[in-house]
């Protein structure tokens, strides 16, 4: 049982640190794109720039939250932290290379009838 703590704690920290860097690529795409319209004196690309900023900048923003707050669920050992961490494993089945291993080891841990026992 100790075993299977340390890997929620393991799985806990990898989601609040993946959770974190696309919050910092969020802000360096944002960043990033308007400043290509800064840089181009233009105001209608200025305007172009900011709002495609915007947008992009925003939604990785919103992607990164839920494994930032499934961490924290998982480190307090709550239920819905596991579910919601579930949830977002499978998704990340999908991501290939690094969100599939995510996703394979997020089931393998949140799976195991040890950890259904951690928290029950």
């Amino acid at each position: 049982m100790k075993d299977m703590r340390k890997h929620v704690k393991i799985l806990a920290t990898l989601y609040i640190v993946f959770g974190f860097i696309t919050l910092l690529l969020a802000v360096m795409i944002y960043v990033t794109i308007s400043l290509g319209g800064i840089l181009s004196g233009d105001q209608e690309a200025i305007m172009i720039t900011q709002i495609v900023g915007i947008v992009v900048g925003s939604f990785f923003f919103l992607i990164s939250i839920p494994g930032i707050i499934a961490g924290f669920g998982l480190l307090k050992f709550r239920e819905w932290g596991r579910i919601l961490t579930l949830i977002m494993g499978f998704i990340n089945l999908i991501n290939i290379p690094l969100g599939t291993i995510l996703g394979i080891y997020t089931i393998w841990v949140l799976m195991n009838d040890e950890t259904e026992k951690i928290f029950s």
